[in-house]
C-alpha cells in the first residue's frame, strides 16, 4: 500500500494513527476501464472502493443519482446491506483503492463517526461532524446553555415591603433589582422591581417609608429555562428589549441573567447593535448598526455558530432596525393604525444576509392612504436602500401602492389570488403568508392571514395549484455534474442553493401549513407543527429541517466570501470550492429534497392538478 491514500478526505480524516495503519495494511488497488460495470444491482459487495483517478456514475431506476470523483468513496451503504441497489459504472478510466469489507467492519466498531460518516443518513451525519467540533465550540454561543453563564442571585422580598427597605437592600447586596411575591385572590404570582422603577417613583414623589413595592412590580416576567442555549436568552431579550432575563429550572428560580453578563460570556456586540439601534435619533444613525449586522454574522459564522442560530438572532436585529426606521419616519397616528410587515425568508426568519426587500403596509379601513402615508413609504424603502437591502426587482415594497392596502383591501387582493390563481398571484400569496409584524397593530396582520385560512377549507384544488410550484425550477438530469464536474469553465461548477434546494422545501412546507391552518411562519416551526399533527412522519421532518440548514449554511458561506472578496452576494455556490465532505453532504441533502418533493407529489397529487 502506498503512503499516497488521502486522509484529509472524508471519512478517513477522522482515523487516528492505528486506524489509518489498519488502512494501509489492508487496502488494495483495482483498475477498471470506461463503461465498466463496478457494482450491479443485486450483487453482494466485498469492498469499500475510493476513487484515485477517474469519475464513477450511480444509478437507479434508469436515473442517474450520484457522480464520484477523486477522494469520494462508495458504497458503504450497499456494503453494510449486503446487497447493491444500483449500479455503478466508470465514466472514464478509473483507478481506485479497494478496502475489504472485513476492515471496513473493524473501522466501524472502532470508530462511530467513521460509520456515520460513511453510510449513514443526513441527520446522522451531521450529527457526527457536531461532535468533531464539540471541543471547538464549547464556549461558542451555539454550544453554551444559560446554565453556564454567570447567574445573578435573585433576591425576593413580600409585595408589602415598602421602599425604604428595598433600597436599603439594593445597597447592600449591590443589586439593581428584587422579585417580588405577591398574593391576588388566593393565587400567588412572581413580580419584578428594578432601579429603573424606583426612579420613576422618586420623580412622583412617593414617599419611600409607605408606599410598598407590590403595585408598582411587573407582574409579566420574561424568563428563560437554565437548559436554554445562550443565543435563545440573547434573542429573548432583544426581541422584548429588557436587560435582564429571569432564570428558571421548570418552575423555580435560580437566579438572574443580565445581558452584561451574557456578553462577556459570548463576547459579540450585538448588545452594542441593538442599543445603537434604540438611540439613533435619524436615519443616518441607523446606517452604522445595520452595516454592524454583516459583521456580527460574519464573526459568529466563523465561531462556529449554528446557521439557526445565526438567523434567529439576525431576523431580532433586522426587526429592531425596521422597527426604528419606521419610528423615526411615521407620525404616532399612522403607527397606531397600521401594521408593518416583512415577507418573503425575512418574515419566516431565514434570510441572514442582506437580499432584496419584501415589506408591505396594512392600514385600518377607517385610516386614509392620502399623501402623508404614500411619502412615509416611500422613504422608508429609500431608508432600507441605503442600509443595503436592495430593491425588489418585484417592486415587492411598501413603496409600491399594491403592498399598502387597507385590511379590505388586502383581504380582497389574497382572496383574488387564492381564487383566480395565476402565476404572479400565487407567488405573491406565498410571499404573503410568511409576512411577519415589526411595527403597529399586528391584529390587522392577522386578520388578512385568517381569511386566508377560512377560504382554503379542504379545497384541494387551490391546495394543488398552490404547490405546483414546487417544480418551478426543474432538477436537471444528472445535475450531480455541478458537484464532480467532469471539466468546464468556473460558471459551469455552480450551483444556485435556493433553486436547487431551499425553494422547494420551504414552498413546500409553506403548501401543508397553509392547508392544515398553521400559523407559525419558520419553515421549522411549520415543519415541527406538521410532525406533531401526524401530517408529516418524524424522520421526513427532521431529515427535511437538516437538509434546509446545510444549504443556508453552504448559502451563507458562499456570500460571505463573496462580501469579502467585494463581490455581490449571489446566492450561488461554486461547487470546485466544496471539499469532499461537503460535496457528499450536499449530495445527501439534495436527495432528501428530492424524496420531499416525491412525498409532496404524492399528497397533493401533483401529477394529476
Amino acid at each position: 500500500m502506498p503512503n499516497a491514500f488521502n486522509f484529509s478526505a472524508s471519512p478517513f480524516d477522522c482515523l487516528n494513527n492505528q486506524e489509518r495503519k489498519l488502512v494501509r495494511d489492508s487496502v488494495d488497488i483495482a483498475y477498471f476501464t470506461e463503461g465498466e460495470v463496478i457494482l450491479d444491482i443485486g450483487t453482494t459487495p466485498t469492498h469499500l472502493f475510493v476513487l484515485i483517478k477517474g469519475f464513477v456514475r450511480q444509478f437507479e431506476n434508469g436515473e442517474e443519482v450520484a457522480l464520484f470523483g477523486p477522494d469520494d468513496c462508495f458504497d458503504g451503504r450497499s456494503l453494510m446491506a449486503g446487497k447493491v441497489s444500483g449500479q455503478f459504472i466508470a465514466a472514464e478510466e478509473v483507478v481506485s483503492y479497494q478496502l475489504a469489507k472485513s476492515t471496513v467492519n473493524e473501522l466501524i466498531s472502532n470508530n462511530a463517526t467513521f460509520g456515520a460518516l460513511l453510510f449513514a443518513d443526513l441527520s446522522k451525519k451531521l450529527n457526527a461532524i457536531a461532535e468533531r467540533r464539540s471541543q471547538y465550540e464549547t464556549n461558542s454561543l451555539s454550544l453554551a446553555l444559560v446554565s453556564q453563564a454567570f447567574l445573578r442571585q435573585a433576591y425576593v422580598v413580600d409585595a408589602k415591603t415598602d421602599l425604604y427597605s428595598v433600597v436599603e437592600m439594593f445597597h447592600s447586596h449591590r443589586t439593581t433589582n428584587v422579585l417580588v411575591k405577591d398574593n391576588v385572590g388566593g393565587e400567588s404570582r412572581l413580580g419584578i422591581f428594578t432601579a429603573t422603577t424606583l426612579q420613576k417613583a422618586l420623580l412622583a414623589r412617593l414617599p419611600l417609608d409607605t408606599t410598598v413595592v407590590g403595585p408598582l412590580s411587573n407582574y409579566k416576567l420574561i424568563t428563560v429555562q437554565a437548559y436554554d442555549h445562550l443565543y435563545e436568552a440573547l434573542a429573548t431579550m432583544i426581541h422584548h428589549s429588557v436587560h435582564r432575563v429571569v432564570v428558571m429550572d421548570g418552575a423555580e428560580v435560580i437566579g438572574i441573567l443580565e445581558q452584561v453578563d451574557l456578553l462577556s460570556f459570548i463576547a459579540n456586540s450585538s448588545s452594542l447593535i441593538t442599543q445603537k439601534i434604540f438611540q439613533a435619533k435619524t436615519l443616518e444613525d441607523l446606517k452604522i448598526p445595520a452595516e454592524q449586522i454583516t459583521n456580527l454574522i460574519s464573526l459568529l459564522h466563523r465561531n462556529g455558530t449554528k446557521v439557526g442560530m445565526i438567523a434567529r438572532l439576525v431576523q431580532e436585529l433586522n426587526t429592531k432596525l425596521f422597527e426604528r426606521t419606521w419610528t423615526l419616519i411615521a407620525s404616532p397616528e399612522l403607527l397606531k393604525n397600521s401594521c408593518l410587515f416583512v415577507m418573503g425568508s425575512e418574515g419566516r426568519g431565514e434570510q441572514i444576509l442582506k437580499t432584496d426587500q419584501d415589506n408591505g403596509l396594512i392600514l385600518k379601513d377607517s385610516y386614509p392612504i392620502d399623501e402623508e402615508v404614500n411619502r412615509c413609504c416611500a422613504q422608508f424603502s429609500a431608508a432600507l436602500i441605503s442600509f443595503g437591502f436592495p430593491e425588489c426587482p418585484g417592486k415587492i415594497m411598501v413603496n409600491n401602492p399594491a403592498w399598502r392596502m387597507s385590511v379590505e383591501g388586502f383581504s380582497s387582493t389574497t382572496k383574488g389570488w387564492l381564487l383566480n390563481p395565476n402565476p404572479e398571484g400565487l407567488m405573491n400569496l406565498a410571499i404573503f403568508l410568511d409576512a411577519h409584524p415589526i411595527s403597529g397593530d399586528g391584529s390587522l396582520l392577522q386578520d388578512v392571514k385568517q381569511a386566508i385560512f377560512n377560504l382554503i377549507n379542504d379545497n384541494q384544488f387551490l391546495l394543488a395549484r398552490f404547490a405546483s410550484a414546487i417544480d418551478s425550477f426543474s432538477t436537471e438530469v444528472g445535475w450531480w455534474n455541478r458537484l464532480l464536474t467532469l471539466g468546464g469553465e468556473s460558471s459551469e461548477n455552480k450551483v444556485n442553493i435556493k433553486k436547487a434546494g431551499i425553494f422547494s422545501i420551504v414552498h413546500g412546507i409553506r403548501a401543508m401549513a397553509l392547508e392544515n391552518h398553521i400559523w407559525s411562519n419558520s419553515t421549522v416551526e411549520r415543519i415541527q407543527d406538521l410532525v406533531k399533527n401526524n401530517k408529516l412522519t418524524k424522520d421526513l421532518g427532521n431529515d427535511v429541517i437538516e437538509a434546509l440548514y446545510l444549504l443556508m449554511e453552504l448559502r451563507l458561506q458562499s456570500g460571505l466570501a463573496e462580501l469579502e472578496t467585494g463581490k455581490k452576494v449571489t446566492g450561488d455556490v461554486d461547487t470546485s470550492g466544496l471539499s469532499s465532505l461537503e460535496r457528499d453532504l450536499l449530495k445527501d441533502t439534495l436527495n432528501v429534497v428530492k424524496r420531499f418533493k416525491i412525498f409532496l407529489h404524492q399528497h397533493f397529487r401533483l401529477d394529476f392538478a
